[in-house]
């Protein structure tokens, strides 16, 4: 059996993987892994929950929330919130745990759970792994008045917005912005911060029913916020996820930019304002090739990290960097979270656009990115990737066709049963030409029976 966490929690088919029983025991054994670490010294532990706006998430909350009061934990329960926002909650309010259930950008079906320790930061993979060997153990219940109690949070979302717009020195009178909330945790919180900092609004897919999250939306499914974007003559539009921890973005004439293009925007903007510690990025092995020539041309160093927004974190906290994030439109700014944050992303973008007075597409004209294809590959041996003599023989002639002039990543994905496959080329069609080669290996030689 591998291991239970991923890169980003546990995360699976809601009620066949990820089931209230798992929750429940994910729940007591959190309490009890952090109570022998002397976590609770002194006090009574206390625990934020939130949860996306899918319908699954409803019963996995109650089964979380009665696993920490079982035991011991006092529970104050936010409702539907971003991930980021539980985690600034957890922070601010010193709560010794913060649980997340979301499986953030993965269809309606899935489901997850994500912890945070004391301070808003994910756990480290150690804690994890105590947790998980913990499940099932025989444990000690409180009983009388040691259960925990449990309190509900109805103006959570309007505190995490008034801490967002404390975020930007400038109001954002006159700029014209679409934004999708992928039907998910955002729906309300998104369109709400924009507006008080002085935006003009559109917001689509803010209706959620607990079923079409994500579906068709946010930021893994562009289509409907760039014809949006186009027909209302907007200046600017942000995609966010289920959980509201990535930001994509679309100029005015539909240009989509990634994380890559956020991070160099948000990168020049601190270094120009003297805020970017050590004039240093911290990007995973995804950061395309002209993200780090940009950089590198304005004396910006970047680092490198596994991928996963949590492998960001902790590079930024053992260098004391600032900024990170990933292509994907995780971008995390540590003067204000903990973890990335779709939210407060848009918000420092716009008021970059409002500081220089250039759009959007003018900010990330400096980076040139190469062509760059990712191809997914379901139904295969994951952990035979690198012991296959056929597939790095594939990944080799890869490499030698491209000479240098772009790369070649293959890696299996932490939060679904994928291999992802990326190549970087001169053209468009040598990446695709490549990668479609490698796939076609890996899914010969890997599949499983």
């Amino acid at each position: 059996m591998g291991r239970l966490f991923g890169t980003d929690g546990v995360r699976g088919l809601a009620n066949r993987d990820i089931t209230a029983e798992l929750a429940v025991d994910l729940a007591v054994a959190a309490a009890g892994v952090l109570a022998e670490a002397g976590e609770f010294v002194g006090h009574r532990p206390r625990a934020i929950v939130g949860r996306d706006t899918r319908a699954s998430g409803e019963f996995l909350e109650a089964a979380v929330v009665a696993g920490l009061a079982s035991a011991g934990v006092d529970v104050r329960v936010v409702g539907v919130l971003p991930t980021p926002g539980v985690a600034q909650l957890t922070a601010n309010t010193g709560a010794d745990l913060g649980v997340m259930l979301s499986a953030s950008h993965n269809p309606m079906p899935d489901n997850g759970i994500k912890f945070f320790a004391r301070g808003g930061l994910k756990l480290a993979d150690h804690i994890e792994d105590a947790i998980e060997s913990r499940l099932g153990a025989t444990w000690d219940r409180p009983t009388g008045d040691s259960v925990g109690r449990v309190t509900r949070d109805e103006d959570a979302g309007g505190a995490y917005v008034e801490y967002l717009l404390g975020t930007i020195d400038q109001r954002l009178d006159g700029l014209r912005v679409v934004v999708d909330c992928a039907n998910g945790a955002a729906s309300a919180v998104a369109p709400a911060a924009l507006r008080l900092a002085g935006a003009e609004v559109q917001a689509i897919n803010d209706a959620p029913d607990g079923w079409n999250i994500n579906a068709q939306c946010g930021s893994t499914h562009l289509e409907g916020l760039i014809d949006q974007v186009r027909q209302s003559g907007a200046d600017v539009g942000f995609a966010h996820d289920g959980d509201a921890d990535r930001c994509l973005a679309v100029t005015a004439d539909g240009a989509v930019i990634d994380g890559d293009h956020i991070l160099a925007i948000l990168a020049m903007a601190l270094r120009d304002r003297g805020r970017l510690t050590h004039d240093t990025v911290v990007t995973t092995v995804m950061a395309n090739m002209g993200f780090k020539l940009a950089m590198q041309s304005v004396g910006i160093v970047v680092v490198e990290t596994a991928v996963g927004d949590r492998y960001v974190v902790e590079e930024m906290g053992s260098g004391g960097f600032v900024l990170g994030g990933e292509q994907s439109g995780h971008v995390v700014l540590s003067d204000f979270a903990t973890t990335g944050d779709g939210v407060l992303t848009a918000l420092q973008v716009l008021a970059q656009m409002v500081r220089t007075g250039r759009s959007l597409g003018e900010l990330a004209a400096a980076v040139e990115k190469l062509p760059q294809v990712l191809v997914n590959v379901q139904g295969i041996d994951k952990s035979a990737i690198e012991s296959n003599a056929a597939v790095q023989q594939a990944v080799e002639e890869a490499e030698r066709q491209l000479a240098g002039h772009g790369r070649v990543l293959l890696r299996p994905s932490g939060t679904e049963p994928v291999v992802r496959i990326m190549v970087e080329a001169t053209t468009h069609d040598d990446a695709e030409r490549l990668a479609r080669a490698i796939a076609d290996v890996v899914s010969a030689e890997l599949a499983l029976d």
